[in-house]
């Protein structure tokens, strides 16, 4: 069964980018016909023994921005082993189709692999992909320079024979390659790129038969007795899908996302911070966690919706709870604060932050809390324990100087069980009652977009942050605590009865 698919905006895109990229090359004198022989064949085996310089020489204008370990780590393992399985579940923007690109073409142009299947999720994406190959041994001055210019037969859209005799065929998932050969030569690497898509990873038998078809149509026609190139491209896009299956069998896998784990930029030289802000504040949070930080997020697992309502003013609230998660262990965490008040039988939350900031600015949220209550009910402070240390210490010195008041911080020190099960089990039934409401004045205010977020990715596997549904279950345990306390009959003690007391 194959699997259909049109041609994209994005596949468009690609192909206009390829056609301006080679006409820029034709219009340009890069070729020395001075060079004689012999000084030809010196350069290109000085230019074969480092990759990078290779790929810059014959794709200059598309080599714009020097690459990063990460890059440098496939390319060595691809280029440098015969036998190998690498997948690169990388980010959008991470140049991963490109340097496949190159580091295939230089592959075959110095026959260390003489035929290649470009499998992507149709036919028609992988002949798409295979298009920018096809156009460099036809119109790359350089490329038709150094290894020939005498294109082989068959030269079709989705196969096509080397100037050097090597052969690329473009497969789409569920068109069955068998028995394909060049000459005597069987498949020696396949180059995987974009195999799983959003509507298939939905069906999990879907993913059982492209992956089934991966390993029996495609690695199946590999010889025992040659060694076959394996390379994976494509961000992790559902839970379950073949780019996850792929990273079990290979021998090298580096998850990376546009930004690292300290919220910056993996590709500095080629995506700057302004540009990716820029980039991800036009999608939505989840689009923006599955296309470039590889953590697909199915929202409404747990908490299908959150309740916007009237809130009581702040005087009738019998007192309020403020909880801070400060997320210290990574600085790509959110910090998260709320304030909550019960009113009857309902959950008010009544104020909220939750942002990836400093230690410093949290602090500053304590006083910004105080002055939003201002004395009309009673404010108690909590902050998850044991984060009250010497560095908070010290940060609270400063502020208590800053506004001239002492902060009254306290730490919840609790013994708390596993935070996923924690949350679903005291907040879940109150969200699904209506009895947890979040004041409508917060509604569509950027923190509480956070907020609403992290409440609707919050699952057992997902790998979304999920401090403001912590902090907001630290408040609400505060409440039902002081509550019990409250409710509980007065403790009596007898005095044992002395001779002598005096």
């Amino acid at each position: 069964m194959a699997f259909v698919k049109q041609q994209t905006r994005e596949d468009k895109n690609a192909l206009d980018f390829w056609d301006d990229y080679y006409k820029s090359l034709q219009d340009t004198e890069i070729v020395d016909s001075t060079e004689s022989q012999d000084e030809k064949e010196a350069r290109k085996k000085e230019l074969e023994a480092d990759d990078e310089r290779w790929f810059k020489y014959y794709f200059g204008k598309y080599y714009t921005s020097e690459p990063m370990q990460f890059h440098l780590d496939v390319t060595e393992n691809v280029m440098n082993n015969p036998e190998w399985y690498e997948v690169c579940p990388h980010s959008r923007e991470l140049s991963k189709t490109g340097r496949a690109m190159m580091m295939f073409i230089k592959l075959h142009c110095t026959k260390k692999k003489k035929m290649t299947f470009l499998l992507s999720a149709t036919k028609d994406s992988a002949i798409r992909l295979l298009r920018p190959v096809k156009m460099a041994f036809e119109k790359n001055q350089r490329l038709r320079n150094d290894y020939g210019g005498t294109l082989g037969i068959p030269w079709k859209e989705d196969e096509f024979v080397t100037p050097m005799g090597t052969m690329f065929i473009a497969v789409g998932a569920g068109n069955a390659p068998r028995g394909a050969k060049n000459e005597e030569i069987r498949p020696d690497s396949i180059w995987v790129d974009d195999y799983d898509t959003d509507e298939e990873c939905r069906n999990p038998d879907i993913v059982d038969k492209k992956w089934e078809f991966f390993e029996q149509a495609m690695y199946g026609t590999r010889s025992i007795s040659n060694p076959m190139l394996i390379l994976w491209n494509g961000n992790i896009i559902a839970e379950y899908c073949c780019v996850k299956k792929a990273m079990e069998m290979a021998d090298h896998y580096e998850i990376v996302n546009i930004r690292d784990k300290n919220g910056k930029s993996t590709w500095p030289n080629k995506n700057t911070e302004a540009m990716i802000d820029r980039v991800l504040s036009k999608i939505s949070t989840a689009s923006a966690q599955k296309e470039y930080f590889n953590n697909p997020i199915v929202l409404g697992k747990i908490f299908k919706k959150l309740h916007y309502g009237k809130v009581q003013p702040l005087h009738k609230y019998k007192y309020l709870v403020s909880y801070t998660d400060p997320s210290y262990k990574n600085n790509g965490d959110y910090k998260s604060m709320m304030i909550i008040g019960k009113w009857k039988d309902e959950y008010h939350v009544l104020w909220v932050r939750c942002q990836q900031t400093s230690v410093s600015a949290m602090i500053e949220w304590q006083f910004e809390a105080l002055h939003f209550v201002n004395d009309r009910s009673a404010l108690f402070l909590f902050i998850e324990y044991p984060w009250i240390d010497d560095t908070l210490k010290r940060e609270i010195k400063k502020a208590n100087k800053r506004h001239n008041r002492t902060l009254n911080l306290k730490a919840d020190g609790r013994s708390k069980p596993d935070k996923f099960y924690r949350i679903e089990s005291n907040l879940e039934p109150l969200n699904t009652s209506a009895k947890l409401i979040f004041a409508d004045y917060l509604e569509n205010t950027p923190d509480m977009k956070v907020v609403q977020f992290q409440f609707l990715a919050l699952s057992p596997k997902s790998k979304a942050n999920d401090d403001a549904p912590d902090s907001c279950e630290g408040g609400v345990w505060i409440i039902n605590h002081k509550q019990l306390q409250q409710a509980a009959p007065p403790k009596t003690y007898n005095l044992k009865k002395t001779k002598n007391r005096y």
